[in-house]
């Protein structure tokens, strides 16, 4: 099989990015590992699929896949590098992306694309927990990590505020927080030190992709979780290994990503 892609990322989050619109492309759990294996196949923090729309108001349809196989509910960086492929297609200046956890209306802002990633779910059975739960202060607690906050971007997570950043042991951590027994459907696990109202700084492990350089919705779930603590305002640039984001919780209760966004070449992938 040969299958031509488009290598993208968003601050260092990358993707493989597969056009499905014209001929389907359906994808075993085995080929998802090695197209994301960053030694035997092309190498990803996850791989996109775009589709045919499945709803009226969206432009595409848009697969999230991690590197175990597994598929994932929401994407922000890789929702940024889908709306512009497909404003470039249009020359619009806007696009609808549709995910399995909704549909994201995106922007063009200058050389980046916001995103609208939806409301936050705060509620133990939104997030989900696997029973109830004050979501605001989770009993859980590993290691220097304490008191989380819970949300949900169309995905979960699991925020911890810490003194240090990069003090923290995330890759030891970060794959017990994600399997821990609170979340029944794994957890994204994301590490914020408050800098000042208006800036955050964050690490994050993700959900089936382990330690990557920048997550859209985690990036989303900090400034919910900083904002409901009273830590931050409802607007922050959120800062990542990779680079920084705009996030903005709206007075529509709607959460707002900025960011850079770039395409680092093409090919196709021979299966």
């Amino acid at each position: 099989m040969t299958l031509p892609f488009r290598k993208m990322h968003g601050l260092g989050n990358d993707f493989v990015v597969i056009d499905g619109r014209v001929r389907p492309v359906q994808l075993s759990r085995s080929q998802l590992e090695r197209l994301a294996d960053r030694r035997f196949g092309i190498g990803c923090d996850q791989i996109i699929v775009i589709e045919p729309p499945r709803h009226s108001k969206a432009d595409a349809f848009m697969a999230i896949y991690n590197p175990d196989g597994s598929e994932a509910g929401a994407c922000g960086n890789a929702t940024r590098c889908v709306a512009a492929t497909l404003m470039r297609e249009s020359g619009k200046s806007a696009a609808v992306i549709e995910t399995i956890s909704g549909i994201l209306p995106a922007l063009a802002a200058g050389n980046a694309v916001g995103v609208n990633m939806g409301k936050p779910r705060v509620k133990w059975s939104e997030i989900p927990l696997v029973d109830e739960q004050d979501t605001l202060h989770l009993p859980l607690e590993l290691g220097p990590l304490v008191d989380p906050v819970a949300v949900n971007m169309g995905n979960p997570h699991c925020v911890f505020f810490v003194e240090d950043t990069a003090s923290i042991d995330l890759i030891h951590l970060g794959p017990r927080l994600e399997h821990h027994p609170l979340f029944p459907e794994r957890t994204n696990v994301e590490i914020v030190q408050v800098i000042d109202r208006h800036t955050l700084r964050m690490r994050v492990w993700e959900r089936g992709a382990g330690i990557t350089l920048a997550c859209g919705s985690g990036a989303c779930a900090a400034l919910v979780a900083a904002a409901r603590r009273g830590l931050s305002a409802r607007n922050a640039t959120v800062q990542l290994e990779g680079g920084s984001l705009q996030i903005e919780w709206k007075a529509d209760d709607s959460v707002w990503m900025t960011g850079a966004w770039v395409e680092t070449f093409r090919g196709e992938w021979v299966g």
